[in-house]
């Protein structure tokens, strides 16, 4: 939580000290600047916006009460030009194309590091339920990219030994995603997951 700004600092903004403002300004213009990116789903816009609610600050910083909460007097401002942006989009119809593709490419990026993070977890529990044998032999394979020679030599195995456990550490992996998360695409990532390391 950002912590308020001094009253001193904000009397000093409404008469006028450009250092009072540039303090004002670096202290709250990330906060301001994340809740219009919820509210635009654009980076650029949710600049230009940035930029106009603290020029409206300047303008009107005679307004500023230090005794009343000045982060609802920036939300206030900020929410109402985030409006006045919506009320444009609504008359622009290239605007608004550009509104919606910024908001599904952001909608799938947050589906996407969603989805990576589960399926590291379930590949995780999934490989943890191996046999000790089985695992090291994937973990080497498919993780250190050792050949079935290497590992061959390296455990005191044979080549067709390695092969046969890689393809059993396989099948129970697929078997245990089956049981425990059934859906199939999620299925079929991890398939081609394992197969690509």
């Amino acid at each position: 939580m950002i912590p308020p700004i001094e009253t001193d600092t904000l009397e000093k903004l409404k008469n006028g000290d450009l250092d009072s403002f540039n303090d004002v300004y670096f202290q709250y213009s990330p906060k301001i600047y994340m809740r219009l990116i919820k509210l635009v789903k654009n980076q650029t816009i949710a600049e230009e916006i940035l930029q106009d609610v603290f020029t409206k600050i300047w303008l009107y910083r005679e307004k500023i009460d230090p005794s009343k909460g000045f982060i609802s007097f920036l939300n206030h401002i900020s929410d109402n030009l985030a409006m006045d942006f919506f009320r444009k989009v609504q008359r622009d119809k290239a605007l608004q194309l550009e509104v919606w593709a910024s908001a599904i490419e952001l909608y799938y990026h947050t589906e996407e590091k969603v989805f990576f993070k589960d399926t590291q977890h379930m590949l995780s529990k999934a490989i943890d339920s191996l046999s000790p044998k089985r695992r090291e032999i994937l973990m080497l394979n498919k993780f250190q990219e050792k050949s079935y020679k290497e590992i061959a030599n390296e455990l005191g195995i044979s080549v067709s030994t390695v092969s046969n456990q890689l393809v059993s550490a396989l099948k129970d992996i697929k078997e245990y995603i089956q049981k425990n998360y059934p859906n199939e695409y999620i299925i079929s990532f991890l398939a081609a997951f394992l197969f690509t390391l």
